[in-house]
């Protein structure tokens, strides 16, 4: 797992159900990816981090942190 924690899963959820396939439609990548940036099997780009954050109306840190645990 790699040290870059996420909730991106939490606001799909909270955020009528998105699919990951419509996050990923949105911010320009794969299901896939969506899928395994929230598993942390990926870190994401900056760029596609705060696309993430910008679909959820969030800040980059509310929705990605570093977990050195």
């Amino acid at each position: 797992m790699l040290p870059i924690g996420n909730c991106v899963r939490e606001l799909r959820a909270e955020s009528g159900d998105m699919t990951q396939g419509e996050l990923g439609e949105r911010v320009g990548v794969t299901r896939q990816t969506i899928a395994a940036i929230e598993q942390r099997r990926y870190s994401p780009s900056l760029e596609t981090a705060f696309r993430i954050a910008n679909v959820f109306n969030k800040s980059l840190i509310e929705v990605f942190w570093f977990d050195e645990t």
